[in-house]
């Protein structure tokens, strides 16, 4: 087996990833980093990011207000010292992002563009037209590149943490392209493999994003926490999950029922004059209700309602939304310059992921954790649009720091022993991909645990269909040792990376599972009709949910409250 040490090993490509390595490097420029990804990095997610990212900017803007909207749009669930931090660092990350290259859109003074995003109270969200993830993740892997101890491992499918004397150290990777096993060991570890929509089957998410980086953690004793709250995106196309930006309601959009009402100006569904500006989960809800009520239009894919720009106009819709109008026209049929968009809400980001304090250390020491797979607490029940890609620069810049400093205070251990976990690592590997008897088929498991997670685990929940999707995801994982795999070659063998993927979904969908059914509140993204109020007397706490033999285990964590105390959300 191939043996390859670094300092710092960091697993994932995208925005985290890339920024914690730049930062591990600035702060100390003898350290090696070892960027190991499953993918090539420009095709991380990241790229797929379209609206924006968030950071005061303005002189009518402040610190204070950015900080306020985001604890109120946690639903009073984020911890208030990370939301304090974060928003003081991210006008610095932006303009750093910048000055690598990213090109924001400008005003005509030349300050840079801002937009409004949902439960904002004003014009906060920097952007690129609507392709920020693209531009923001092009400058940061330029960047990189400057950096020769930063090196590279693309398409390599991290399998296990290596774990001895009680520390991380280092990681055993699948080589997709090869088939053959590496151990990268490292005396400090950082997770940045994004999060998990997969597990759900209708979401904006890319067939990337399978829950490792929650899983790898979660199987050496590293809790998953506020795994319950999930949230959907309102405007996503029906039939592909493809996401339309909520830039689109922030340059003036309308959403519109089949009677052509704009519904969440006619009816109060809690987001006042903010109307389609209101947070994600409110509009969510809104939509649903409005199917619900009769007033959805029909379509090949089920119900949906309009998202309506044509009063925008063309030169403003080809400005500052070219994208919106490109994939609505391939993916739907429907020019939005002269006919209203078909959406409907779609699974789109995890809150919860691996618990992490604000260095993003996680309680396995050595390991680090930031971005989608990391919950530091920063978004609590809900999480603002455009506060994620600024996250991923704050919080993975953090990281890179903090991993290096561990790693200084380290040494190189055991080698024999991390090794011999690597082999061991690479035998498990071996039978999966000679697993040829089984009756279960990777598909079939597949799309049972959509079914149920939908079920129990969409915009609105309760006890009943909760509890069943429990009991359903516990059976699928029992299953899952009598798949039966068709391809035992080595060389880009998709189906053994999907059973390895959906060992990881359904591992992290179990803790999900159980961490919403045992919250007996509505908080946030988490709505339960058999409970329909928030009860900070009881629930105002992180869930925390370990992995056990038998079934996860669940505990909890103080939320870190500060200046704002917790109120009745509304807007």
């Amino acid at each position: 087996m191939e043996v390859i040490r670094h300092d710092i090993v960091i697993v994932g490509g995208g925005a985290a990833g890339i920024r914690a390595a730049i930062a591990a490097v600035e702060a100390n420029p003898d350290a090696s980093v070892a960027m190991v990804s499953k993918v090539y990095p420009m095709r991380s997610h990241t790229v797929s990011a379209e609206g924006g990212a968030a950071a005061v900017a303005r002189d009518d803007d402040s610190l204070e207000s950015h900080g306020f909207d985001t604890v109120k749009g946690s639903d009073f669930l984020g911890d208030q010292d990370v939301i304090q931090y974060f928003v003081e660092e991210a006008p610095k990350e932006l303009t750093r992002l910048e000055h690598w290259g990213c090109p924001w859109s400008r005003n005509d003074d030349g300050t840079v563009a801002t937009r409004a995003f949902g439960g904002m109270t004003t014009k906060r969200t920097w952007y690129a037209t609507d392709k920020v993830g693209f531009h923001m993740l092009h400058s940061l892997f330029q960047h990189s590149m400057r950096f020769d101890n930063i090196v590279r491992y693309d398409e390599q499918f991290v399998t296990k943490l290596i774990v001895d004397g009680g520390a991380v150290r280092g990681v055993a990777s699948l080589d997709i392209r090869e088939g053959t096993m590496r151990a990268i060991l490292g005396r400090a570890v950082i997770l940045a493999t994004g999060g998990g929509g997969k597990i759900f089957p209708f979401t904006t998410n890319g067939n990337i994003k399978t829950a490792d980086g929650m899983a790898l953690a979660y199987k050496e004793g590293v809790a998953l926490k506020d795994m319950e709250f999930v949230q959907y995106h309102p405007t996503g196309l029906p039939g592909t999950g493809i996401l339309i930006t909520e830039a689109t309601r922030g340059e003036g959009g309308h959403l519109k029922n089949s009677e052509g009402e704009r519904f969440l100006v006619e009816r109060d569904y809690g987001v006042g004059t903010k109307a389609e500006l209101g947070p994600r989960d409110m509009i969510s809800r809104a939509i649903v209700q409005e199917i619900e009520a009769g007033r959805g239009l029909e379509g090949p894919y089920g119900q949906y309602v309009h998202l309506d720009l044509t009063h925008l106009g063309e030169e403003a819709i080809n400005k500052k939304l070219p994208m919106v109008r490109e994939l609505s026209k391939i993916y739907v049929g429907v020019d939005p310059v002269f006919e209203p968009i078909p959406i409907r809400p779609v699974l789109h980001y995890m809150m919860g992921g691996v618990d992490t304090d604000i260095d993003g250390a996680t309680t396995l020491p050595g390991l680090y954790a930031a971005g989608e797979v990391a919950c530091v607490s920063l978004n609590g029940a809900n999480r603002l649009g455009s506060n994620s890609l600024t996250e991923c620069l704050v919080f993975g810049a953090r990281a890179g720091q903090q991993a290096v400093a561990f790693a200084k205070g380290s040494d190189d251990g055991n080698e024999a022993a991390y090794v011999a976990q690597a082999e061991e690592e690479a035998a498990r590997i071996e039978a999966a991909r000679a697993a040829t008897g089984g009756s279960e088929k990777i598909a079939q498991i597949r799309r049972e645990m959509h079914d149920t997670m939908e079920s129990g685990c969409g915009v609105y929940r309760q006890q009943d269909t909760m509890d069943a999707t429990v009991g359903a995801l516990a059976q699928l994982r029992q299953r899952m040792s009598d798949v039966k795999l068709e391809d035992d070659s080595k060389v880009f063998n998709t189906e053994l990376t999907s059973a390895l993927e959906l060992d990881n979904m359904l591992m992290v969908a179990e803790s999900l599972a159980v961490s919403a059914a045992h919250r007996k509140e509505s908080r946030g993204a988490h709505t339960r009709r058999d409970a329909k109020t928030r009860d900070d007397q009881n629930f105002l706490y992180h869930t925390l949910c370990y992995h056990d033999a038998a079934a996860p285990r669940l505990d909890k964590k103080d939320v870190t409250l500060g200046t704002w105390i917790p109120e009745e959300r509304k807007y």
